[in-house]
């Protein structure tokens, strides 16, 4: 169980670097999927990406939120608005927003990466961080929150259920509301 959910700032860097690993989780991405073009994170290592992460991480907002258990992060959710992740709006992605100008809307946010630490699988947590999300999302004058999560997976532990499983959302309230690749719904909730 979760001991607290806080919006990652500078001073809880050395948490989410303990919780990322010498690795960067996901193979050395450090949460930047979505952040950098292709061709950038080809020519990335996982020090670089890094080292994008800590600065965006600096120069603020917050771009997610930490989970903790016993002061030791446990799990992350990247969460902010849609325009702060912009591989996430390119026309041809299922999470392609359904108007252009989303994407560039300050009030449509998005959640879109988890990463939750091996041990901490299995028990919530992934759920407790969208309805934590939702009340962040909320705070910082969001108006619709959008997701591309991943219907099912024959692994639990697939590296493609870093969006998060269809069901967890489903659950919060959030509505399919396109579903441009079988089993990859954008699904929606309405905050305000």
């Amino acid at each position: 169980m979760s001991d607290s959910i806080k919006p990652l700032t500078p001073d809880l860097w050395p948490a989410f670097e303990d919780l990322f690993g010498k690795q960067g989780a996901c193979y050395g991405c450090w949460c930047t999927h979505f952040r950098l073009p292709p061709a950038v994170r080809r020519e990335n290592d996982r020090q670089r990406n890094k080292e994008f992460i800590r600065a965006r991480i600096d120069a603020g907002p917050p771009p997610g939120l930490l989970a903790f258990e016993d002061g030791r992060a446990t799990g992350w959710m990247q969460i902010g608005p849609r325009g702060d992740i912009p591989e996430f709006n390119k026309p041809g992605r299922v999470s392609t927003p359904l108007e252009p100008d989303d994407a560039t809307d300050s009030a449509i946010w998005a959640i879109s990466c988890f990463f939750i630490r091996s041990q901490a699988r299995g028990r919530g947590l992934t759920h407790r961080l969208v309805q934590a999300g939702i009340e962040f999302a909320r705070q910082g004058g969001a108006r619709l929150l959008e997701a591309c999560p991943m219907d099912q997976s024959k692994d639990s532990r697939s590296v493609g259920l870093f969006v998060g499983s269809t069901r967890v959302f489903e659950k919060a309230g959030f509505e399919r509301v396109a579903e441009r690749k079988a089993g990859r719904p954008l699904v929606r909730l309405l905050l305000a």
